[in-house]
């Protein structure tokens, strides 16, 4: 048996790391709710794990999301992960073909060159240790790269960098020292033994030269051991958490669970599985307006402390931004959400959310303005045009009167009133017997498609006027204006309708792209998820988005929800309008009479056969 009293301390550190692991997570999977246990057994052996396994490949050791934001930040976290992993699984191999043993000491890889003292002669040895050389440089890169972003963030591309506890600085600390540690204790025993590569064997040349390597090889070989096995105890207690949280988190995902409405299984899965890189933070538009420790970086962290978080938890646009680009997927806005849940809903009443009248008449479509809608006539007058002409057969739901959703309600966190007004509004949908419910409002498509679980298609009116256009129930003029599209936080951040909007707008005239857009557009600042912001801070932002907008002078400013036209037309200089609104416009209504007439003889029919 290869021993040395200096593994110790590594060992004493991992164990310890997988006690606390088997504990913690045991405690979370057994929170994950009813079902959970068969849907992964279900999920175990398919396709799923395969997904599971190769998102972990890319986002957990490659980094992809990170590359694509910042190459430079993309590598520093790719070196430390995947050179890591590397360095583990091919330390394996080499200590396996050296010895001929497949099964050995788990720490041997590790101490591999402290153990084996013999010069490597045949060329695949000799391949091996220069691989490894070259894996610890290709670590250490990382840490020069690490080292330079705490002192000098901006130099990488990042406008604000992380605040750290207490527990991670030490933890960093720890983490910086181990690699650095590992160079100096494979050259000193390199520089006495000559078992280095290109990195190693040089360096140890060149320290037995000025020092006893004999000597201090062993106390830095202990260094190397005590602090390896230090960042294990403390990885638990700090963000480095996350390194073995996330691999489960994406298993867990792929194989289709979910998160409950409260902080606990899945929930926990996400919240150490933030690494607290500071991606999100430059992403956040409340950053000119508010004070940064509300960021969704700092949210997570008070909330996995367990530290109160109720303001913080309303001081947020829940636009979606930082979850966009979140490097885990983490599902940052229903953590917010679910955190704004109010216990004390006894003031809830039937008569507070009256019920949509029944109508006994099946129609096909049926159109919900929305309360947002109803704000902004424009909008619903175009739509009413719009069906007229198409000769669709459909019901106005909300005409008479204006009915929330009950979205605004569920991000407000008042739970069980939105799960009343829902029940009200579903009665109204299914009595009508229509097949497709239509909606101009991006926030109760959201509810209807998520919240309602109606058996009917549900479809923003984006998606829907692209329909009426290729089926040829509406006809439109093309136009020369220049048009830029703001994509709406809940159209496409959160729904992921991003193509149908312009495939009408390149109809109507000629679509100039702006960077900020689909996934990175900005918020119009009229939010209706942020319940704490001043009218002067939220003006703030609406001023911020509509100046960008505006900056190439276009002839128009297209959206797709009445409250971003709303928020943007105020700070304006081009026209703000909706894809409804512009259609209506151009609308060719030559057809109009033809489907009147049609309505017409069709009504005499039936009056005749009654």
């Amino acid at each position: 048996m290869r021993f040395d009293y200096f593994v110790v301390p590594f060992c004493a550190g991992f164990g310890y790391l997988i006690i606390v692991l088997l504990f913690t997570y045991g405690r979370w999977i057994n929170e994950l709710g009813e079902g959970a246990a068969l849907k992964i057994f279900k999920s175990l052996l398919t396709r799923k794990t395969l997904l599971a396994s190769r998102e972990v490949f890319q986002e957990c050791l490659v980094h992809r999301k990170v590359f694509r934001v910042n190459p430079l930040l993309g590598y520093m976290h790719m070196s430390l992960a995947l050179g890591w992993f590397l360095l583990i699984v091919i330390g394996k191999f080499e200590a396996s073909y050296f010895t001929g043993e497949f099964t050995n000491e788990f720490y041997f890889p590790i101490f591999f060159r402290f153990f084996e003292l013999s010069p490597h002669r045949t060329f695949t040895l000799q391949f091996f240790n220069a691989l490894m050389d070259f894996l610890l440089l290709f670590i250490l890169s990382g840490v020069a790269l690490a080292l330079y972003k705490r002192f000098k963030s901006s130099a990488m591309g990042m406008k604000n960098s992380t605040k750290h506890t207490s527990g991670d600085k030490w933890a960093l600390a720890l983490l910086w020292m181990i690699f650095p540690l590992r160079l100096f204790a494979e050259s000193l025993t390199a520089g006495f033994a000559g078992n280095g590569s290109f990195l190693t064997q040089p360096l140890g040349n060149l320290l037995g030269m000025i020092l006893p390597v004999r000597m201090l090889a062993t106390p830095v070989w202990w260094g190397y051991s005590i602090v390896l096995g230090g960042f294990m105890v403390a990885l638990p207690y700090s963000r480095y958490m996350h390194i073995p949280t996330e691999i489960l988190l994406i298993f867990l995902k792929n194989w289709g669970i979910k998160p409950k409405d409260s902080i606990s299984g899945m929930a926990f899965f996400e919240l150490y599985s933030c690494s607290r890189c500071g991606i999100c933070i430059d992403r956040c538009q409340l950053n000119p307006a508010i004070n940064k420790k509300n960021q969704m970086v700092y949210f997570l962290r008070e909330l996995r402390a367990g530290n109160e978080v109720t303001q913080m938890a309303h001081n947020c646009l829940l636009c979606g931004r930082c979850q966009e680009i979140c490097p885990v997927g983490i599902d940052l806005t229903n953590l917010r959400t679910i955190s704004r849940k109010q216990k004390d809903n006894a003031h809830i009443h039937s008569s507070s959310y009256p019920s949509i009248p029944m109508h006994s008449f099946s129609t096909k479509v049926l159109y919900f303005a929305g309360c947002m809608g109803s704000l902004t006539p424009g909008i619903r007058k175009s739509m009413e045009t719009i069906l007229e002409v198409s000769g669709e057969k459909y019901l106005f739901l909300d005409k008479e009167k204006s009915y929330c959703c009950g979205r605004p309600l569920k991000l407000a966190g008042r739970l069980a009133e939105a799960e009343k007004v829902s029940q009200n509004i579903k009665e109204a949908i299914v009595s009508s017997g229509a097949n497709t419910l239509v909606t101009s409002c991006p926030i109760c498509y959201k509810s209807f498609k998520d919240d309602y679980k109606c058996e009917l298609r549900v479809l923003h009116h984006s998606e829907y006027l692209l329909e009426l256009i290729q089926g040829g129930m509406i006809s439109i003029r093309s136009g020369n204006k220049r048009l830029v599209y703001h994509d709406p936080c809940e159209l496409g951040r959160k729904s992921g309708i991003y193509t149908q909007p312009r495939e009408i707008l390149t109809k109507l005239g000629s679509l100039t792209n702006v960077e900020e857009a689909y996934g990175k557009s900005l918020c119009c600042g009229g939010s209706l998820g942020h319940l704490t912001i001043s009218m002067e801070e939220r003006e703030q932002i609406q001023k911020s988005t509509a100046e960008y907008l505006n900056q190439d002078n276009p002839d128009c400013i297209a959206t797709a929800c009445p409250l971003c036209k709303k928020s943007l037309t105020k700070f304006s200089e081009s026209p703000v309008k909706d894809i409804a609104e512009l259609i209506a416009e151009n609308l060719i209504k030559s057809n109009y009479k033809d489907h009147k007439t049609k309505k017409s003889n069709l009504a005499e029919a039936v009056r005749i056969d009654t």
